[in-house]
């Protein structure tokens, strides 16, 4: 038993890594491919720095773009017809970001150094001042002043008036300096990362998926892993007890049809193989124009009430969050159960015209031991059908969350589709991929563990 559970285990495992080999291979089939696309859109709004870091964002993502030892993206240099990187001056930066400045001489065209006057300053770094007479005003006003000097000698006045003086910075001639930025020759980058080769890109996308990092959102600029949770409880909340219940009930009910015929399997039987045939969508419009817009019972879209800002473990959240869920679990529900109906009621008339089957009556057995043999030996082919239905079910059921606005995995790829986040749409694909081939893993060990030819096959095997 442990060997089959461990082979099927390997079986399921390479099957995951195909899905995942085929999420990692669509985007990138095409000249104009959905990651083409997104990196268009990406910097619509954006400055060009703004841009240019969100597009390497997304191509790390994608893990399309090559990084260094510090996760930061590679650029490739520019070269020109030759073949020659490009070069183009810079500032030269210190070890804190700020420009490297120097103190350089000033020269004319000819290569002559341009002089200047400019204070003189001593050995301590002080300004020169030397002493000096006011000038004396020439013209007529200067004869007349030399005039009245003379008559005031005569007169015999001893007292001379002093000079006023002033001091004057002393000037001396240099060659002009300036304060220039220090630049360097540095290669002009490429505005797109460079990308790693194909084998690296899948390797490294396949450890990502490994490793829960299935990318970034850039509608919600928020990581897909986020958005996923977000949305699995809800599609989950949807799925898991429709397609349990519409199993159970459906097979009960299409034994019970086969065995008791009469007025029930005539009623029972053609409204199963009319909802059969109605797709899920339909059949949720059908509900939604009459429960909901006709009747006004419930309401049409959504997963609780608008009026509820957050959801908490309170009685009136989860009034609210039932009341809308009525709907969703109903264009749901009837049709796999149908479907189940139909094939078990088919498996149980099989079961009731074997020979065994006819030795139990004869053998006057009660009628519930009787049905119990015929719901287990045909339950063993509706476990096989479950695994095959499983990834139409679930279709179907994302379907149903489109139609009535349903926060789960489906209404999260349906905006990513009309945005074209495709790296949402990839992650959301990829987690239903993984629930549809758990689902069918476990359902292999049901049969295993209930069908006694598996049993047999497996004992056989193993001597």
């Amino acid at each position: 038993m442990l060997r089959y559970v461990l082979q099927k285990a390997f079986w399921y495992l390479l099957t995951f890594v195909c899905a995942v080999a085929l999420n990692f291979a669509l985007p990138r089939l095409g000249d104009n491919n959905p990651v083409d696309i997104i990196m268009g859109q990406a910097g619509k709004g954006l400055s060009p720095t703004e841009a240019q870091k969100k597009k390497a964002e997304l191509l790390v993502s994608f893990g399309m773009a090559e990084v260094d030892e510090n996760g930061n993206v590679i650029y490739e240099p520019e070269t020109d017809a030759n073949g020659n990187v490009v070069m183009q001056k810079v500032p030269q930066l210190d070890e804190n970001g700020q420009p490297v400045v120097n103190v350089v001489k000033v020269v004319d065209e000819a290569g002559n150094p341009v002089m200047v006057e400019r204070q003189k300053l001593d050995e301590a770094g002080n300004p020169v001042f030397v002493e000096k007479a006011p000038a004396v005003e020439k013209g007529k006003k200067g004869k007349k002043a030399k005039k009245a000097k003379k008559v005031k000698a005569k007169k015999g006045k001893a007292a001379k008036a002093a000079p006023a003086v002033e001091k004057v910075p002393v000037m001396e001639t240099v060659q002009a300096e300036r304060i220039d930025t220090v630049m360097v020759d540095q290669p002009v980058l490429k505005t797109d990362p460079k990308l790693a080769s194909a084998v690296s890109q899948f390797f490294r996308y396949v450890g990502n998926v490994f490793h829960g990092d299935l990318g970034l959102s850039y509608q919600n600029n928020e990581p897909v892993t986020n958005v996923i949770k977000k949305s699995l409880p809800w599609t989950l909340a949807i799925q898991a007890p429709t397609i349990l219940l519409g199993w159970i009930v459906g097979n009960l009910l299409g034994a019970f049809a086969a065995y008791k015929r009469g007025i029930f399997d005539k009623v029972f039987f053609p409204c199963a193989m009319f909802l059969n045939g109605v797709p899920f969508f339909v059949f949720g419009m059908l509900l939604v124009a009459f429960f909901s817009i006709t009747l006004g019972w419930f309401p049409a879209m959504g997963a609780y009430s608008p009026d509820i800002p957050e959801l908490t473990f309170s009685w009136s959240c989860f009034k609210s969050v039932s009341w809308y869920y009525v709907l969703p679990f109903f264009s749901v529900f009837p049709i796999l159960l149908s479907g189940q109906a139909t094939g078990m009621r088919s498996m149980s008339i099989y079961e009731l015209g074997t020979d065994y089957m006819k030795y139990a009556k004869w053998l006057g057995l009660r009628e519930g031991k009787i049905i119990s043999y015929v719901f287990r030996n045909a339950m063993l082919p509706q476990l096989t059908g479950l695994a095959q239905s499983l990834g139409a079910m679930v279709g179907g059921a994302l379907i149903t969350e489109m139609i009535f606005s349903y926060p789960g995995l489906g209404m999260a790829m349906l905006n990513a589709i009309q945005k074209n986040d495709y790296a949402t749409i990839q992650g959301c694909t990829l987690m239903i991929s993984t629930c549809v081939l758990v689902a069918n893993f476990a359902v292999d060990v049901l049969i295993a563990v209930f069908d006694p030819r598996v049993k047999a096959g497996l004992q056989m095997g193993g001597k």
